[in-house]
Order: C-alpha cells, then sequence, then structure tokens
C-alpha cells in the first residue's frame, strides 16, 4: 500500500492528514501496521485528553510486541475510533482510512509543518 500524499507522517510510524476546521486525523501507517503483526489491542486515548507533541497518547498491541502512539502534535482528543475495540485488525486491514485511532484539535498547527510527506516517509522506510 502507498502512503497517501495528502497526508504528513512522523518518524515514529503515524500519519497525519489534511486539517479539516482545525481538526486532523491520527492513525499508524501501513509499514508500522505490517511491521507489528496481527493487531489484537488498541489502547485509545479518551476523549477531552489534552496531549503536547511527541507524547503517548495509547498503544497498539499484536501477536509479536506492543508499540506506543505518539501524537506528532499537540491538541485535545475530540474523538476516538471506538470501532477497534471490536475489531482492532482493522488497522491492519485499512491502516490509512477505516483504522483511525483518534481525531485531534490542534492547538498549534504550524507543528503540521514539522512533519514528512509521503516521499520523505517513503525513504525512511527502506
Amino acid at each position: 500500500m502507498s502512503n497517501p500524499a495528502e497526508y504528513k507522517y512522523s518518524a515514529e510510524h503515524e500519519w497525519i492528514s489534511p486539517a479539516v476546521d482545525g481538526v486532523v486525523t491520527l492513525g499508524i501507517t501501513d509499514y508500522a501496521q505490517n511491521s507489528l503483526g496481527e493487531i489484537v489491542y488498541v489502547d485509545l486515548p479518551a476523549v477531552g485528553d489534552t496531549f503536547s507533541k511527541e507524547d503517548s497518547i495509547g498503544a497498539v498491541e499484536s501477536t509479536k510486541a506492543a508499540s506506543d502512539v505518539y501524537t506528532p502534535v499537540s491538541g485535545e482528543i475530540v474523538e476516538v475510533n471506538e470501532a477497534l475495540d471490536a475489531e482492532p485488525n482493522t488497522v491492519n486491514n485499512d491502516a490509512f482510512g477505516a483504522g483511525w485511532i483518534c481525531k485531534i484539535k490542534l492547538s498549534d498547527p504550524a507543528e503540521l509543518d514539522e512533519l514528512m510527506d509521503a516521499d520523505a516517509y517513503a525513504a525512511i522506510c527502506d
């Protein structure tokens, strides 16, 4: 699966969608889910929690390992993907779509400029 060109990426293998009304969607990349293997649990943040850039906001557990999920932007959690409670492997099946983890209202939109584009992210995955 190729990395969507309109998304931004972190070195920790998270993606951020383009902002809509100051809100972005966060998930882990296809590379990350593939490296983890079959995902069996996603620890979601709570709506209303606020985080600073690079804070751990949850974790993804697989049959092989557990990995923290870090937010590459600061802000408030405004929605979480509760469907992952029942179907955590949705992250494996659709990392860039239905497997999203949470939505964040940005407190500093300029932080998006510090993230990688799809080509730069692909280069660190090679």
